[in-house]
């Protein structure tokens, strides 16, 4: 049975990118909550303390080691005795909110995958400068929004993360300079963004003209069908049609998914190209009080005809038995207003008048029995069987926020971040097991932390014993104690074949290439981006 989410009231956060907030007044204050909500602090540096450490006996434990050499530090207790350690820890994590500073710090120090993220945005284990310029913008305690950050290496980005402990941090291009420094530059024309992610916005609300179950921020298993098929028909396009291979899907955290598509060809595309590639994948158009959405021009292109073998077992199932978006009376004649022929129309109303509670199944079926009857001496068979599949894809094909795919500048929700409105981490979707995925399962940032009790609790023992023993095995890493491993682990993969690419197709012939590529093999190895 789905549950469906419904977002506090006081946290009406969205799953895209931030705009440009407003700039703040002159005198640089905060004289209120509303001007606080709006504050953009371009490019200057917060004196922002780090939230005070908690007391307790076990939250306190996940502040401590601001200077661990492990990425993701591994906790132990001890000094713990057991039976203590069990009851206060298993419940403090859960208990807390989660969107407390205390445990949002305890999130970035302990789970984050910043060396993952690193090398992503990097494409090498050695810093670049497709890293140090690469703009990031954070959303702080206050709702204050600070852009324009960029950072050398990866470790001061951890660093300034944990100061400033921002709620939530967006990713911007690559700029031809540092844009922390884009104040010093004498001429504005020597900033300019140059290189970021193809990226793609899949969010639910885009549906609400047609999904029954919800509507607005809220989901359920039902309706987040409709972001399966639209990952399905976007992903195939994007690899069949235009030949990107290194595409991450990540969950928004609420109602929606977005895309990074990571190929340096697609990284280095101007506007231009992006507008085009985001028009090709454009069917479905017009708002919710619009008529006829899809309007295709015959013979269908083979993508369209592609993504209709795709849907149409989703129609069926999905759309008119879940879904069953015509059963009243006022969606039904929403779908007659879909359809060519007035007459046949008339004669679908009478049938469906006379029986007012008919599924939605039976309704599309009834639309073939009439036509076949005659109903309808001027009918075209040829232009209904049109209109079917223009119906079939206003009802399943993607519907994208295709501004978010235009430009160069637009910024995007990092992965991994927590959704400051429903707690749950931005988790990567994994596409061999797509149709599994359920958002209403991802961890939240508390459940993880509880999780990382629990399993302190029941090692203590091995703790103490690796403590003692001299060369004990590598340390568990905090991440692996929780379910946000088989999420980590698959972004880890990613990375690495990203990486893989990415070298291949900057080496060339000669003997200093190759020298070259052996020695970055090398590094990969040796972990070397460690903090």
């Amino acid at each position: 049975m789905p549950h469906p989410i419904s977002p506090a009231a006081s946290t009406p956060e969205q799953d895209d990118e931030l705009p440009d907030a407003p700039a703040l007044s002159e005198n640089g204050s905060h004289q209120s909550e509303e001007d606080r909500k709006v504050a953009l602090i371009e490019g200057d540096r917060m004196d922002i303390e780090p939230p005070p450490r908690p007391e307790g006996v076990r939250l306190d434990n996940m502040f401590d080691g601001d200077d661990e050499d492990d990425e993701f530090p591994a906790s132990s207790a001890p000094e713990m005795k057991p039976e203590v350690a069990t009851d206060v820890l298993v419940s403090a994590a859960p208990s807390v909110k989660y969107s407390d500073p205390k445990v949002m710090y305890a999130f970035y120090q302990r789970l984050f995958p910043f060396r993952y993220l690193f090398q992503w945005l990097n494409h090498s284990p050695s810093p670049s400068d497709d890293f140090r310029h690469r703009e990031f913008a954070f959303t702080l305690q206050n709702d204050a929004y600070l852009r324009y950050q960029s950072f050398p290496t990866a470790d001061l980005l951890r660093k300034e993360i944990l100061r400033l402990n921002p709620s939530r941090f967006e990713i911007g291009p690559v700029y031809s300079t540092r844009p922390s420094d884009r104040k010093s530059l004498r001429k504005s024309d020597h900033f300019r963004p140059v290189a970021k992610e193809l990226v793609f916005d899949i969010d639910l609300t885009d549906y609400d003209d047609i999904r029954t179950c919800c509507d607005k921020a809220n989901i359920c298993l039902k309706c987040w069908t409709f972001v399966t098929m639209a990952i399905k028909v976007v992903d195939v396009a994007l690899r069949d049609d235009f030949a990107f291979q290194h595409i991450l899907w990540v969950y928004s955290g609420r109602r929606g998914a977005h895309a990074w598509v990571c190929d340096r060809r697609a990284r280095e595309m101007d506007d231009t190209k992006r507008k085009a590639i985001a028009g090709y994948l454009e069917v479905v158009k017009g708002g919710a009080q619009s008529g006829k959405k899809v309007n295709l021009k015959r013979p269908l292109h083979p993508h369209l005809s592609r993504s209709l073998d795709i849907l149409k077992d989703h129609f069926r199932s999905d759309i008119l038995e879940v879904q069953d978006p015509w059963q009243d009376s006022d969606r039904s004649d929403r779908l007659l207003e879909l359809l060519p022929d007035k007459t046949l129309n008339t004669s679908l109303h009478k049938k469906w008048e006379s029986s007012p509670l008919r599924s939605s199944t039976s309704k599309w079926a009834d639309i073939d029995a009439l036509a076949k009857t005659g109903a309808s001496r001027s009918l075209d068979p040829k232009a209904l069987l049109e209109a079917k599949q223009d119906v079939v894809l206003e009802y399943t094909y993607p519907r994208l926020d295709v501004e978010v795919s235009k430009k160069l500048i637009h910024l995007l929700k990092s992965p991994f971040v927590v959704h400051p409105g429903t707690g749950r981490v931005c988790v990567p979707i994994d596409l061999r097991r797509l149709d599994e995925f359920d958002p209403l399962v991802v961890p939240t940032v508390t459940e993880l932390l509880g999780e990382i009790d629990q399993w302190d609790a029941a090692h203590v023992r091995e703790n103490l014993d690796s403590k003692s023993k001299e060369g004990a095995a590598r340390r568990v890493q905090d991440y692996e104690k929780t379910g946000l491993k088989p999420f980590v682990e698959y972004f880890k993969a990613f990375v690495a074949a990203l990486m893989r690419d990415e070298k291949g197709a900057s080496a060339g012939d000669g003997d200093n290439n190759v020298r070259t590529v052996k020695k970055e093999r090398e590094d990969v190895g040796s972990d070397v981006m460690e903090f």
